[in-house]
C-alpha cells in the first residue's frame, strides 16, 4: 500500500463515519476523522481507532484451522473447502436438508460482499433452519414496516437535522450512533437542534449518555413502554389532538386505533410505567403541538415482552400527530442502491409466519426462526434436528439468551464450521474455522446503513491493504462452499451453463454488481445522446404497463424516471472512486405514496395481529405493578456487541462490565461500593463488580451486552484478559415476545445478592 492518506467509511458501528487513515511504510500511522466527508464532517467515535487494532491483531486467524485431538491445526484452503463440503453434504444426505443450521451475525450487514453472496450460499445449504441476530435486535421494526408499509426494511428515519422536538424512548444514540438511524456525530446534531430552540426528551429506565444531555428526562419501568405509548394515543384522541396531516390520505383504520386505546388512560398506566399521568399527557401534547417532531425508539422498546406492540405504537403516534413523510419528522430514505425497491421488484418484500419452528412452534420471519430456539433445535431429537451448524461472523454464545445452553448444544453437534477470523466463545466448537480477510483488505460500500441514514449519501472505498496471497475474502469463501455443495448435490458435476455461471461469479466478485446497481438507480448514469430515444420509451413503460409488471419496476428505478429528475445524476463505481470522501445526495424528501408497498397502496395503521396482542397488555394492566428487580442491558460507545474487545485501546481503563444498581436497591440487598454481586436469572448466574448509581431507576439493574470471554477453549487474548460476564448467561431463552418471536433482553426478573468467597464468608 502506498504511503499517504486514504479515505474510508468506518464499519465498526452504524454511524458510517468517514475516516482518514495515514499509512507509512506499509503500516497504519494514524486514524482521524475525515473533515471532507460530507456526511460525518470530521466526526469519529473511539471505535474507529480500533480499525488498526483489528487489522494488526496477532490473534486474528489467517489460515483455516481444523480441530483435532491434539489441538488446532492449520489447513490449506482447498483441503478445508473439501472437508467442509463433504461433511455438510454427508449430514444433509443422511438426515435431510433441515439437519443443517445457519447463523448469520450482524457484522455481515456492514459487508457488501458477504451480503451479495449470502443468498446463493443459503440456497446451496437448502435448510429452513436459518437464524440471525435479527430476532435479538430489530425484528419488531421490520415486522411493523412489513405490516404497515408493505416492506420489511422500509423504515421511517428521524429527520434529526431539521426537527425541533426529538423524543427518544429506549434508545441511546450517544453510544450507538443511531441504530436504524445512521447518524454520525449525534452530539453535534443535538447541539444544533438545541441551538435552534429545539428540545430533546428521553424516556428510559437508565439515565443514559443520551439521557444526561436531555432537556427533559423520564424514568420508565422496563417492559411497560407499550402501556405508556397507548396512554399517549389515548390522550391524542381524548383531547382531539389527532391530525395525520400529509399522510392522512393514505392512512386507514384510524378509528380502530382509537377504540383500542380507550382502556389505557394515563391514570390507568401511571403506576405500571412509573410516569405520572400529567407527564404522559404532556408528552402527547408536545408531539402533537410541535410541527417538526419525531418519536424514535430502539433496542429498549423492541427487545422486551411487548416489543412488537411498542414498536408499532411508535409508528402509530408519529402518524397520528402528522410527523410521517414531512421534513423534521420521520421520513423514508432514497438511497443510491435502493434495496427496498429492488426487493419489491423481485417479490421479496418480506413475510412472516409462513412456517413455524419444529420444537417450540415459533414463527419464521423472512425465512429465519428466532435465535432463542437454536438450542432447542439442536438438543431435541427427531426429524429435522440440527446436526451440523454454520456460523458466519457471529458469536451467538455471547449474543443470544441462555448462552450456557447454546454452549451445550454446540458441543454435541456432528459437525460445525465457522467463517470467522477469531477463535471465540462460539467458534471454539467448530470442527473447521475459515478466516476471511480483515475489513481493510477488502472494498467497502455500505449497502444497508445507507438505507437508514439521516441524509442520502454514497461512498465507496477500495481495499486499503492488499491481502496476503494465501487468503480469501468472505464472499469468496461463501461462493466456494456454495459451488462445491451444489456440485455434490448434483452428483459431482453441474451442467455447463451453471458451472460457467459459478466460475464467472467467483471471478468477477461483488464490485461489478455494485456498479450495475449504482448506474441503474435513481442517481445513476445519464445516457447522454441516447436520452432522446430512451426517455420516451421509459415514459411509455411507466404509463401503460401494470403497476406490478417487472419492466415497469425497472423503469421506476431508472435514472430516466422523471420522478427522479431533480436528483443528482452520474453515479457509478468509477465516479465514486474519484470522490474518495463520498458524495452527499441531499436531505431526506417526502416520498409518499410512491414508497408504499402495501397491496392497496395504503398505510395499514391497525394490523390485526397487533390489536389481538393487546389482550396481553390488558392482563398486564390488571395484574398490578410487579415488585421484582428487572434486568436491562446497555451499550458503551467504546464497544459494539462482542466483537471489539480484542482492541487494547477500547478495553483499557476502568472496568465497564459492572452491575449498575440504584442506592436504594443496593442497601436493600446489602451491597456496598467495592463489592461483587451474584446475579441470578432464568438461565443461570454471573458474578461481577457493583456500580452503585442514581442513574438507574429503583427496581432496575443493568449489565452490559457482549462480555463473558472466560470460557475454556478460546485463546488467550486481550478479550480474555478483560473477560467480564455475559448478560446472556442470566437471561432465559424461553422468554420471548409471542407476537414476533423476539428475545426478551430487557425486563427479565433477577435476584441479586452479595457474592462472597469462602474466605470472605469466614471473615464475615
Amino acid at each position: 500500500m502506498e504511503n499517504g492518506t486514504h479515505y474510508r467509511t468506518c464499519h465498526l458501528c452504524e454511524a458510517m463515519c468517514g475516516v482518514a487513515i495515514e499509512v507509512k511504510d506499509g503500516r497504519i500511522a494514524s486514524i482521524k476523522g475525515d473533515a471532507n466527508d460530507p456526511f460525518s464532517r470530521g466526526h469519529i467515535c473511539p471505535k474507529a481507532t480500533a480499525l488498526q487494532d483489528l487489522h494488526e491483531d496477532p490473534e486474528r486467524l489467517r489460515k483455516p484451522l481444523r480441530r483435532t485431538a491434539e489441538g488446532w491445526q492449520e489447513m490449506e484452503w482447498d483441503d478445508a473447502f473439501e472437508l467442509v463440503a463433504d461433511r455438510l453434504h454427508r449430514v444433509r444426505k443422511e438426515h435431510g436438508r433441515n439437519s443443517i443450521g445457519v447463523y448469520l451475525g450482524n457484522p455481515n450487514v456492514h459487508n457488501h460482499g458477504a451480503l451479495i453472496t449470502t443468498l446463493p450460499f443459503l440456497r446451496a445449504i437448502g435448510s429452513q433452519n436459518r437464524f440471525s441476530a435479527t430476532s435479538n435486535d430489530q425484528l419488531p421494526h421490520m415486522l411493523a414496516s412489513l405490516e404497515m408499509f408493505g416492506h420489511q426494511v422500509l423504515f421511517p428515519i428521524p429527520d434529526i437535522d431539521h426537527t425541533d422536538l426529538f423524543v427518544c424512548i429506549g434508545a441511546n444514540p450517544m453510544a450507538s450512533n443511531g441504530s436504524l438511524m445512521t447518524v454520525p456525530d449525534f452530539r453535534g446534531r443535538l447541539k444544533a437542534l438545541q441551538a435552534r430552540g429545539g428540545k430533546l426528551v428521553v424516556i428510559d429506565p437508565r439515565r443514559t449518555e443520551t439521557g444526561k444531555l436531555a432537556d427533559e428526562f423520564h424514568f420508565i419501568r422496563p417492559g411497560s413502554d407499550a402501556l405508556l405509548l397507548l396512554a399517549m394515543v389515548h390522550t391524542l384522541f381524548d383531547e382531539d389532538l389527532v391530525d395525520a396531516g400529509h399522510a392522512e390520505q393514505w392512512t386507514k383504520d384510524i378509528d380502530l386505533v382509537r377504540l383500542a386505546a380507550l382502556p389505557f388512560s394515563p391514570a390507568a398506566v401511571s403506576a405500571h410505567t412509573g410516569i405520572a399521568a400529567s407527564a404522559i399527557r404532556d408528552l402527547a401534547r408536545q408531539l402533537a403541538g410541535t410541527r417538526k417532531a419525531a418519536l424514535y425508539g430502539r433496542m429498549g422498546t423492541s427487545t422486551q415482552a411487548h416489543g412488537g406492540v411498542a414498536t408499532w405504537l411508535i409508528y402509530v403516534i408519529n402518524i397520528l400527530t402528522g410527523k410521517l413523510d414531512v421534513p423534521g419528522g420521520m421520513m423514508f430514505t432514497q438511497p443510491a442502491i435502493d434495496l427496498v425497491a429492488l426487493g419489491a421488484l423481485s417479490g421479496q418484500q418480506g413475510h412472516f409466519g409462513k412456517r413455524f419452528s419444529r420444537v417450540r412452534k415459533l414463527p419464521e420471519f423472512a425465512g429465519e426462526y428466532p435465535a432463542s430456539t437454536m438450542a432447542d433445535e439442536m438438543l431435541t431429537p427427531g426429524d429435522g434436528q440440527i446436526r451440523a451448524f454454520v456460523t458466519v461472523a457471529g458469536n451467538p454464545v455471547l449474543s443470544s439468551p441462555n448462552g450456557g445452553r447454546l454452549d451445550q448444544a454446540l458441543s454435541g453437534l456432528d459437525f460445525m464450521v465457522s467463517v470467522d477470523y477469531y477463535l471465540n466463545e462460539t467458534t471454539r466448537h467448530a470442527d473447521v474455522i475459515l478466516p476471511p480477510t480483515a475489513a481493510l483488505e477488502r472494498s467497502h460500500y455500505d449497502l444497508i446503513f445507507s438505507m437508514f441514514a439521516v441524509r442520502n449519501t454514497a461512498k465507496f472505498s477500495d481495499a486499503l491493504f492488499t491481502p496476503e496471497d494465501d487468503s480469501r475474502h468472505d464472499w469468496q469463501i461463501l461462493l466456494e462452499l456454495a459451488h462445491r455443495l451444489e456440485q455434490r448435490r448434483n452428483g459431482g458435476r453441474l451442467p455447463l451453463r451453471k458451472e460457467l455461471g459459478w466460475r464467472a461469479f467467483k471471478q468477477l466478485g461483488p464490485d461489478p454488481i455494485l456498479d450495475l446497481l449504482l448506474r441503474s438507480g435513481p442517481y445513476g448514469s445519464d445516457v447522454g445522446k441516447l436520452r432522446g430515444l430512451a426517455q420516451p420509451l421509459t415514459d411509455l413503460v411507466l404509463d401503460i404497463l401494470p403497476e406490478r409488471h417487472p419492466l415497469r419496476g425497472l423503469a421506476r428505478l431508472s435514472p430516466l424516471n422523471r420522478h427522479w429528475r431533480d436528483l443528482p445524476k452520474g453515479l457509478s463505481l468509477s465516479n465514486l472512486r474519484h470522490l474518495p470522501h463520498g458524495v452527499d445526495l441531499g436531505p431526506l424528501q417526502p416520498t409518499l405514496p410512491e414508497r408504499l408497498y402495501t397491496r392497496d397502496g395504503m398505510i395499514n395503521l391497525a394490523p390485526r395481529r397487533y390489536l389481538q396482542d393487546l389482550q396481553r397488555l390488558h392482563a398486564l394492566l390488571a395484574s398490578g405493578p410487579a415488585d421484582n428487580l428487572l434486568l436491562i442491558g446497555r451499550r458503551h460507545i467504546r464497544s459494539n456487541n462482542s466483537w471489539l474487545h480484542n482492541s487494547r485501546r477500547l478495553v483499557k481503563g476502568k472496568d465497564r462490565c459492572t452491575l449498575m444498581i440504584h442506592p436504594k436497591d443496593a442497601t436493600r440487598v446489602g451491597l456496598q461500593a467495592g463489592d461483587c454481586a451474584e446475579v441470578t436469572g432464568a438461565a443461570g448466574q454471573v458474578v461481577l463488580p457493583v456500580e452503585i448509581t442514581e442513574d438507574l431507576m429503583p427496581g432496575v439493574v443493568s449489565i452490559p451486552h457482549g462480555w463473558g470471554h472466560q470460557r475454556e477453549g478460546t485463546r488467550q487474548s486481550v478479550a480474555s484478559r478483560h473477560a467480564g460476564a455475559s448478560i446472556n448467561d442470566v437471561l432465559g431463552d424461553q422468554e420471548i415476545d409471542p407476537l414476533a418471536g423476539t428475545s426478551v433482553l430487557n425486563g427479565q426478573p433477577v435476584r441479586v445478592k452479595v457474592w462472597r468467597t469462602e474466605r470472605t464468608r469466614k471473615q464475615a
